[in-house]
C-alpha cells in the first residue's frame, strides 16, 4: 500500500514538517508500505536523505498547488494522504479529501475553522487542551503519546543515560534551516562561557542553514566548539550530550526521548506553548523568544543547569516518561484501520 505525503520545506519554514513525516514514513515501511513525497521541498540534502529511505520524492511544479497535487494522487492512488502543513486550509482538506481516503491532517494549533480529515494528529504536549472542530467520525490523535520519531532514535529504545555531577558536553541545535542565523548568537555566549568552565560543544548547522560560512568562520575562533552540517546520526550527538540547547521544535522531542536535559529557544509562534508545556513538565528550560535572548541569559541559565546534577536527573527522568518512542507505529495503526482492504 502507498502512503502519499504531502510536505515542504523552506529557508523560512523550516525542516519540521517533513522531517516528521520522514518518522510516519520510516513507520509505514516498516509495516510493509511504500512511501512517496509529493513535496516543494528546497532542501537538496532533505530530498536526497528521503531517497536514501527508499522512499520515492516527486517535486511539484507549478505556481498553484491544488493541481499538481490532484494530478499526482490521480495518476498513484495512494491508500492513504497525510498532508502536513499550515496552508492547507478546510477547502483544499475537503478536496484532497475526494480524491483520496483516509485522509491525514498533521497539525500543530487547530487554527482552523474546520478540519476535513479522517485522521487529525497533533503530537504536542498541549494539544489534549485543543479545541477541533472535526467531523463525528474523524480520529483524534492527541498529545505526545504520538509523537512521530525517526528509526535512528527508537533504536535507542531502553537506552538509560548517565547524569555527570558536572555537566560538560553541550550540544546546540536550532532547526533544520535556521533562517535569523540564531545559532550563531547562541555560538557568540558559548565561545565567552566555555573556555571557563571546561566545556565542550557540538554546534549542528541544518542542511537547510543558509549562514554556514559564518558558522564556519565562528567554530575556528572557539577551539571548544565542533561545527557539525547536515548530520545524519543525531541519536549519537544526543547521547553524547550532557545538556542541549535548542529551538523549542520537533527536536525537543527527540531530546526529550533521550533523557536529555535541554534549554529551549522560541524560534516561531507554534513553538510558544511547547517551549512553556516542556517547562511545566519539568523537561526543559524555557529561555523565551530567540530575539530576547541575549549572552548574559544564556550563561546565566548554564550557570544554574550544569552543576545541578540532581535536576538534571528529574529533567532526564520526565522526558524519558513523556515520550516512549511509539507514537508512529500507533500512528501507522489508526491510519490502517480507515484503509479499504
Amino acid at each position: 500500500m502507498l502512503l502519499a505525503i504531502r510536505a515542504d520545506s523552506s529557508a523560512r519554514m523550516g525542516t519540521g514538517h517533513v522531517m516528521r513525516c520522514l518518522a510516519l514514513g520510516q513507520a509505514w515501511q516498516e509495516a510493509g508500505g511504500r512511501v512517496e513525497f509529493l513535496t516543494r521541498c528546497e532542501s537538496e540534502p532533505l530530498v536526497e536523505r528521503l531517497a536514501s529511505e527508499g522512499m520515492l520524492v516527486s517535486r511539484l511544479n507549478g505556481s498553484s498547488d491544488w493541481p499538481s497535487l490532484e494530478s499526482a494522487v490521480a495518476a498513484r492512488r495512494p491508500a492513504a494522504l497525510v498532508l502536513d502543513g499550515y496552508h492547507f486550509d478546510p477547502d483544499y482538506q475537503r478536496r484532497a479529501r475526494s480524491l483520496c481516503r483516509p485522509l491525514v491532517v498533521i497539525d500543530d494549533n487547530a487554527h482552523l475553522s474546520g478540519y476535513s480529515a479522517d485522521v487529525v494528529l497533533n503530537q504536542n504536549i498541549y494539544a489534549e487542551a485543543a479545541n477541533y472542530s472535526v467531523e463525528p467520525n474523524t480520529e483524534l490523535l492527541l498529545g505526545c503519546r504520538w509523537v512521530l520519531l525517526r528509526k535512528e532514535f527508537r533504536h535507542w529504545q531502553g537506552w538509560r543515560r548517565e547524569i555527570p555531577t558536572q555537566a560538560r558536553n553541550v550540544l546546540v541545535t536550532i532547526g533544520g534551516s535556521d533562517h535569523d542565523n540564531i545559532t550563531l548568537r547562541v555560538m557568540d555566549a558559548l565561545r565567552q562561557f566555555a573556555a571557563g568552565h571546561q566545556l565542550q560543544v557540538i554546534v549542528v548547522a541544518g542542511g537547510g542553514n543558509p549562514h554556514l560560512r559564518a558558522l564556519e568562520r565562528a567554530a575556528a575562533e572557539s577551539p571548544d566548539v565542533e561545527l557539525r552540517s547536515n548530520v545524519s546520526d543525531m541519536p549519537s550527538l544526543m547521547t553524547w550530550a550532557d545538556v542541549a540547547i535548542t529551538a523549542a521544535g520537533s527536536t525537543c522531542w527527540e531530546a526529550a526521548f533521550l533523557g536529555l536535559p535541554s534549554l529551549t529557544l522560541v524560534v516561531a509562534d507554534n513553538q510558544e506553548g511547547i517551549a512553556r508545556g516542556l517547562e511545566r513538565a519539568g523537561v526543559a528550560i524555557n529561555l523565551g523568544w530567540h530575539r530576547d535572548l541575549t549572552i548574559h541569559g544564556i550563561a546565566a541559565a548554564l550557570a544554574d543547569l550544569l552543576p545541578a546534577q540532581s535536576r538534571r536527573q528529574r529533567m532526564s527522568e520526565n522526558g524519558r516518561a513523556l515520550v516512549d518512542g511509539g507514537g508512529a507505529q500507533r500512528t501507522v495503526a489508526a491510519i490502517r484501520n480507515f484503509v479499504k482492504p
